[in-house]
């Protein structure tokens, strides 16, 4: 469902526009080069979103004869050009092919539509069904992928900073999980609303990864993004959840910026307020929580913030005291004055987030 008059797909991406403004001004052309060219490319498709947002969308409709409850995936290749979705190579139910890339995909959407499916009854990122489809090898040397409103898109990186950008399952998850917030809450992409909007991406990609992989709050390494940093590179992730700030520090790339606090929260006019900088402090608050908890992440704080998500109350330009006071909300409301309460008003408070 919608819960604010309407949808307004973005273009997210999964690589902050600072990182590559920084990689754009390195003085090595073969880190530059597809730096720039990726930034372009970025800024041609944030145009086509905002234009198909005011004349409108094709609305994707599940497949005649579809089964509930199963997913409907589809992979495309883009053949290192721009055009989507690309040639279709890989459809529900087929069989695993000879392209890494193609199956990864494949299996990443799966994952998704599995851990919203099982920990919290919703079929598809819509909630009825809706089909997944994703293209692979996108452009050249592209180093990123995004979510464009309808469909997600990956690239192969440059092989120099950054590798294949289906290898982080976390990282599909991030991207479809954008599509879960369209299609609910409806988060406006600037300042808090904006910084909320991609913490609660990082926040079910990280749940999907450890759903996938078996793990607990305290198995989980708490990282988005690894394993998609180049052997180059001195970093672990694009971000941490447990730690924001320390996902690398490299001679390229500079520092992470994310603050864990709002002692350090970020002003700035870049990144549509910081969207992807800021998130670090409902990230951390999130790790806090459900670390605390223990367990599964996803059965009682993944259910929190999933409650808020879905719930209603959450307004478009929701700011983080909003946020944090409807998860303290729903955890009375889904377990009662017990100690999930208590670890959700605790991890806010140690972030610095008032709860009203």
């Amino acid at each position: 469902m919608t819960t604010n008059g309407g949808f307004e797909p973005v273009f997210c991406t999964i690589v902050p526009p600072h990182v590559l403004d920084r990689l754009a001004q390195a003085d090595d052309p073969a880190l530059a080069g597809p730096a720039r060219r990726t930034l372009q490319r970025d800024a041609y498709e944030r145009t086509q979103r905002r234009l198909t947002t005011v004349v409108g969308a094709a609305p994707v409709t599940p497949l005649a004869g579809a089964e509930s409850g199963k997913p409907h995936r589809t992979i495309h290749d883009a053949r290192h050009r721009t055009a989507l979705p690309g040639a279709k190579v890989r459809g529900e139910g087929q069989e695993p092919g000879k392209d890494a890339t193609v199956n990864r995909a494949y299996a990443g959407l799966g994952a998704t539509f599995e851990l919203f499916l099982e920990a919290f009854s919703r079929d598809s990122i819509d909630g009825s069904g809706l089909p997944l489809i994703a293209t692979v090898h996108y452009d050249r040397d592209y180093n990123n992928a995004f979510w464009n409103g309808e469909q997600m898109v990956f690239g192969d990186g440059d092989g120099e900073i950054f590798l294949d950008f289906t290898i982080p399952v976390d990282v599909i998850g991030h991207e479809l999980a954008h599509g879960v917030t369209q299609y609910t809450a409806n988060l406006a992409y600037f300042g808090q609303s904006g910084a909320l909007n991609e913490s609660v991406s990082d926040v079910f990609g990280s749940l999907i990864k450890q759903y996938t992989l078996g793990q607990t709050a305290a198995d989980a390494d708490w990282l988005i993004g690894a394993g998609l940093l180049a052997p180059r590179v001195t970093g672990v992730a694009l971000r941490s959840m447990k730690e924001p700030g320390t996902a690398y520090d490299d001679d390229v790339l500079g520092k992470d910026p994310q603050p864990a606090t709002m002692d350090d929260y970020v002003h700035t006019g870049r990144d549509n307020g910081g969207v992807h900088i800021n998130s670090g402090i409902p990230n951390h608050a999130f790790y806090l929580a459900a670390t605390a908890l223990g367990g599964n992440a996803w059965e009682r704080a993944g259910q929190v913030w999933y409650d808020v998500l879905t719930g209603g109350g959450l307004v478009e330009d929701a700011q983080f005291t909003d946020f944090a006071t409807l998860t303290v909300k729903a955890a009375r409301e889904r377990f009662g004055e017990g100690e999930e309460l208590l670890a959700v008003s605790k991890a806010w408070e140690r972030v610095g987030v008032p709860t009203l």
